[in-house]
């Protein structure tokens, strides 16, 4: 081989590494590969966990606390309005050009919800560079990386966002499907206790589930006792296993649009299953609008149910 190819050769190996060390991470980030984000590029690191943010965090990080993107009491997985978010997004200073990564605490795999919450209301805003740190603080920890203790103060921006209904369903629409005039594929994320109505949100008026739909437990994407959401291998075995055919609309729902955040962010982002959305008031909205559930227990039985979960 002449100098000159190997030059040549070197220049391509050098660009390629160029090329990987730059790119942006996908919706999914581990510890290691956020650390060389930081480095080299310049996003925008969300602190969802409150106020934890205090105790120590990825340097830089802003504390943006889940609250400011869930509902009131009596229905938290209601969206937050239009011109809050965009007040909201200003103050932490979001701007559509930059990557946002999200950082939950990582503690359990249901604090994984309020990533995949915060990630879809961001993605809905027309937000596109969004990443989610697996594992959250925890790993981060874990992987011997350091936490600051430094307040970040961000620099207000100014947007102009349109919510884009593309992966919302709303309670009409959950309605209409369940009277069978529309056609989708209906998920419950919620534990079994839950769907076969045994269990009940504090805020929900009736325990049940929305009928004909198929129960995929949030817990589903990790492996026993992990906080870091495992790949979706077997995209079309997922799909199978669901019934959803090509094409065909699926609504991911749960209690207040939590844990139905980390379904619709396994089938959408990791899974690439187009047409996915997500139901953000959930059972909670939808036991109060009268509409027709399934597995809703009888009187006495209801009662008994109540008993158990105050003792």
């Amino acid at each position: 081989m002449n100098g000159l190819m190997r030059i040549c050769l070197a220049g391509i190996a050098a660009m390629g590494v160029t090329a990987a060390a730059s790119a942006e991470p996908g919706p999914l980030v581990e510890p290691a590969e956020l650390k060389t984000v930081l480095d080299e590029q310049d996003p925008i690191v969300l602190d969802i966990r409150g106020e934890a943010y205090a105790k120590g965090h990825i340097d830089g990080a802003v504390s943006a606390p889940y609250a400011l993107f869930r509902g009131p009491a009596e229905n938290p997985g209601q969206l937050v309005p239009e011109d809050r978010l965009e007040t909201v997004y200003e103050e932490l200073g979001l701007a559509m050009d930059r990557p946002v990564v999200i950082v939950s605490e990582g503690d359990t795999n249901s604090d994984f919800g309020a990533a995949a919450r915060v990630y879809w209301t961001l993605k809905s805003s027309g937000f596109g560079k969004l990443s989610i740190l697996n594992g959250g603080t925890a790993a981060w920890v874990a992987a011997g990386l350091p936490l600051s203790k430094t307040p970040v103060q961000p620099q207000p921006t100014e947007l102009d966002i349109t919510w884009d209904n593309r992966w919302t369903a709303g309670t009409d629409e959950v309605a209409s499907i369940v009277k069978g005039e529309r056609e989708a594929v209906l998920v419950d994320a919620r534990p079994a206790g839950f769907y076969e109505g045994k269990q009940a949100h504090d805020a929900a008026e009736r325990p049940g589930t929305l009928p004909g739909a198929r129960n995929l437990a949030h817990s589903s994407f990790f492996r026993p006792d992990a906080t870091a959401i495992s790949p979706v291998d077997d995209v079309a075995a997922l799909k199978s296993s669901l019934g959803i055919g090509e094409g065909e609309e699926v609504v991911s729902f749960c209690n207040t649009g939590h844990w139905a955040a980390t379904d619709w962010f396994a089938l959408s982002e990791l899974g690439g299953i187009e047409n996915v959305k997500l139901y953000p008031g959930s059972m909670v909205e939808y036991s109060a609008s009268g509409h027709e559930m399934a597995n809703v227990p009888g009187l006495v039985e209801n009662l008994l149910n109540q008993f158990r979960r105050s003792n």
